[in-house]
């Protein structure tokens, strides 16, 4: 069993949770991924590890309550358990080398994209953070990014917070101010990805994007998490989550995300419902 010790609602679908886990502490590395189950009956799902303290032994993820599972986790509290932490998994982004990077986040992918910006910056490089949401209500880890980036622009769609407009708005202005990035980073919606990865490729800019898709053991052998990389079939769990952003086929991507909405949905509402009735 892993211990909740702090637990901190971001906005009003994202909560943040400090998890006692040291085995897992202790390996984690910028980009790598948990699985967790809530309790013995419970699914498994993934969760991007959003910072981590080796000396304390603590993990911190960030969660958007959007389905069943995530609507339970959100029900715990500081001093609760969660059943199973598995992990790290996955790769580690790699940054050795990188000197100037541009670190994308969008919406709950900032909760991603933290750790890397942090990673960066501890080592020496300079690091231009964009990140956007569709309105002031939604903004987290504002102050955190700030910490760690040498320039910050916070964007939101309607223009509550921040500049109005989208991340490529003002990628492509950092670009265009003669900004030469090593490379640059993106992590949020797939739609999102999808064009700054468009973006940057008229630009020639080598682009790392982080894949969630649906997975289950994490291992690869399931298969849930295949993506289509380069025309090759590539599996997010043990071949990523970070790949290519130019060579990741991004459609296929989002036609294979919706697969199960409905039946998410469906769940969730069961979940609440369950809930409500006190059972």
């Amino acid at each position: 069993m892993y211990k909740i010790l702090e637990k901190q609602p971001l906005n009003p679908t994202v909560t943040r949770m400090v998890i006692d886990a040291p085995r897992v502490a202790k390996k984690a590395r910028a980009g790598m991924f948990i699985i967790l189950r809530v309790d013995e009956n419970g699914e498994r799902i993934p969760l991007t590890i959003a910072d981590y303290d080796g000396d304390k032994g603590t993990v911190t993820i960030i969660f958007q309550i959007v389905g069943a599972t995530t609507h339970k986790l959100n029900m715990l509290n500081a001093g609760d358990c969660i059943c199973d932490f598995v992990g790290p998994l996955g790769n580690p982004t790699e940054l050795d080398g990188l000197k100037k990077v541009a670190v994308i986040g969008g919406g709950v992918g900032c909760a991603i994209a933290y750790p890397t910006a942090k990673a960066l910056h501890q080592n020496g490089a300079t690091v231009h953070s964009v990140i956007g949401f569709r309105n002031k209500d939604l903004v987290i880890l504002r102050d955190e990014f700030d910490a760690v980036s040498d320039k910050l622009v916070l964007m939101s769609d309607d223009g509550s917070a921040g500049q109005k407009g989208l991340v490529t708005d003002a990628l492509k202005t950092l670009i265009e101010q003669g900004n030469e990035y090593d490379e640059v980073i993106a992590i949020g919606p797939l739609v999102m990805m999808k064009f700054v990865c468009k973006l940057t490729e008229q630009y020639g800019i080598k682009t790392v994007v982080s894949m969630n898709p649906i997975m289950i053991d994490g291992t690869g052998m399931c298969g849930g998490c295949r993506l289509t990389v380069g025309g090759q079939m590539k599996f997010a769990c043990v071949d990523g989550p970070d790949f290519d952003g130019h060579k990741v086929d991004f459609d296929e991507a989002i036609e294979r995300g919706k697969m199960y909405a409905e039946f998410e949905r469906h769940a969730y509402d069961k979940a609440c419902n369950l809930f409500k009735a006190g059972k």
